[in-house]
């Protein structure tokens, strides 16, 4: 017997059906300007000197905002006379998702705007001297980043000139990467360890200074909506001073970001997105806390991604597809505000009736979803053939990196109830030896996932027993133990006839749940960063016209 996901030395059958190919969102422009004028810096004899901002392409003492759309394009908005959004272009990466994109300031120490760029294999890159049009081209690179979930660049946090980084493990150690101001060549130090613990945040900003020591400052927030405000101490050995809580509340929020000063005051505010695509603007008081806030803009929920985040990353997935009773496929994207798109057709009438298929988070650079098919033994991935020996797997599903290579994998079952892993190549084409993962998987009638559910940056599942139990099994990041002990989720799920795996719908970097009923109702369940989830919201109706959803 052929092991399954090997290939067979024989040529591969010609694939029953073509790549699909789907509509490109083209979202509208989102509002939002910044005034100047409005607040004056606090002086005197302690005073020190406002830090300067640190994506402020044009000069004129203003950072810019650079965001990424759903069609995987980047947009820069330059905060000047007028608001532009112009397209950003990465020289030689316009077919590539990056995982991330951060501006840190000025690392080579020229006096200008520098950038990073985390490829989804944990490659790091940095970019001196980004222009308003393109980032130029990468003057230094770096593997092995994606041991980290999130990379923060507050700025100076010790007080030497020279912008720093933080890199957050999945297990909660965060290390400071101290910035060498090297005109070349790589431009940190050796890392060193602030301390642990800090898994307990679901989303992590560098603010730049908001209290006015000309030191860089750190916010960081909990699941549960308490945000904290972490000021820099100036120190390489110990770069943040103890938290200090701001209140609660804040999970209201998807996304928190900075810009450094938007107001001219000389201290670093905080936007905030709702759900709803609006964002806030707290101005900062000079104090290490903001004042009340401001409506600033509309329309945000188009961003899937800030060039200063605070959520962890994501890539892979956040649309699903669905098969009605003819065999036609429809489309959907998340809008990030917890709604999805209306539907697009994505193929012809009935065109996959019968077809034995899987919508798999991205098995390469492009972070795009894969449409797998199986047939005559072969997996094929968007109409080319990968590899032979698929036919004995009774499931295959594509919940993304399960090893922390950067690379997307596959998960599938064999009639015996045997789980495998299959670590993916990072191009969709073929797979490295299988490994067996463990064995009583045969009862679950359910295995879903696409993302991270926890909040620690790992690949999650979770599977249903044929009672309507569900079970979570938190990532690890380890090809030999890919998953930690199941964690009971709830009972209930029997009547759900279809659970989807969508990846992230509300924007908040953490993965979510849909289920349909056989009344066709549609059930959002987001993900409440501690390994469960918030209740259940209805979406909609008429979803029994889908025999499957992927």
């Amino acid at each position: 017997m052929l092991a399954a996901g090997t290939a067979t030395g024989h040529q591969a059958p010609t694939s029953p059906h073509a790549a699909t190919s789907f509509v490109e969102p083209q979202p509208a422009k989102p509002s939002g300007t910044l005034r100047s004028g409005t607040a004056h810096r606090l002086t005197g004899a302690a005073a020190a000197a406002a830090a300067k901002p640190r994506f402020d392409l044009d000069g004129n003492g203003y950072s810019e905002l650079l965001h990424r759309t759903p069609n995987g394009k980047w947009w820069l908005r330059v905060f000047k006379s007028g608001v532009d959004d112009v397209e950003y272009k990465f020289p030689y990466r316009e077919n590539e998702w990056l995982k991330d994109v951060v501006p840190p300031g000025d690392l080579t120490g020229d006096g200008h705007s520098d950038l990073l760029t985390l490829s989804s294999s944990g490659t790091l890159s940095l970019y001196p001297d980004a222009t308003t049009t393109s980032p130029g081209y990468a003057g230094w690179s770096s593997g092995g980043w994606n041991a980290y979930s999130k990379l923060v660049a507050p700025g100076d946090v010790t007080g030497d000139g020279k912008a720093d980084l933080l890199a957050r493990t999945p297990g909660g150690d965060l290390y400071l990467y101290p910035g060498n101001g090297a005109s070349s060549g790589d431009p940190f130090a050796g890392r060193i360890k602030v301390g642990g613990g800090w898994q307990a945040y679901d989303q992590l900003l560098g603010a730049n200074d908001v209290n006015g020591d000309g030191i860089a400052d750190v916010l960081a927030r909990t699941p549960g909506g308490d945000l904290y405000f972490y000021a820099g101490s100036g120190s390489a050995s110990a770069p943040l001073k103890s938290r200090v809580r701001l209140g609660g509340g804040w999970n209201t929020y998807n996304q928190l970001f900075s810009i450094d000063d938007a107001n001219g005051d000389g201290y670093a505010d905080l936007f905030a997105r709702a759900t709803d695509g609006t964002v806030y603007l707290y101005y900062a008081n000079g104090r290490g806390n903001f004042n009340t806030r401001e409506r600033w803009g509309t329309g945000w929920n188009v961003v899937s991604s800030y060039a200063s985040a605070s959520a962890n990353p994501t890539v892979g997935k956040s649309e699903i597809l669905g098969r009605d009773s003819q065999g036609t496929l429809y489309y959907y994207y998340a809008l990030n505000n917890g709604q999805l798109s209306s539907r697009s057709k994505a193929s012809d009438t009935g065109g996959w009736a019968g077809a034995d298929i899987r919508y798999a988070s991205s098995l390469d650079a492009n972070g795009q979803p894969e449409l797998l098919e199986i047939a005559q033994n072969w997996l094929y991935n968007e109409g080319t053939a990968v590899s032979g020996g698929w036919g004995g797997y009774n499931l295959v599903l594509g919940p993304g990196d399960l090893n922390s290579d950067g690379e997307g994998d596959l998960l599938a079952r064999d009639g015996l109830g045997t789980l495998w892993l299959q670590r993916g190549n990072g191009a969709g084409t073929g797979f490295a030896s299988r490994l067996k993962v463990g064995g009583g998987w045969g009862a679950y009638d359910k295995v879903v996932g696409a993302g991270d559910l926890t909040g620690d940056g790992l690949a999650d599942i979770v599977a249903r027993t044929g009672d309507g139990k569900l079970y979570l099994y938190p990532g690890t990041g380890i090809s030999t133990s890919p998953f930690k002990s199941r964690v009971y989720v709830g009972p209930g799920w029997q009547q759900f006839k279809n659970i989807a795996a969508p990846g992230d719908l509300n924007g908040d970097g953490r993965a979510d749940l849909l289920a349909t009923n056989s009344r066709g109702e549609l059930f959002r369940y987001t993900s409440n960063g501690y390994g469960g989830f918030q209740s259940r919201v209805k979406l909609g109706d008429g979803w029994n016209t889908y025999r499957d959803l992927y």
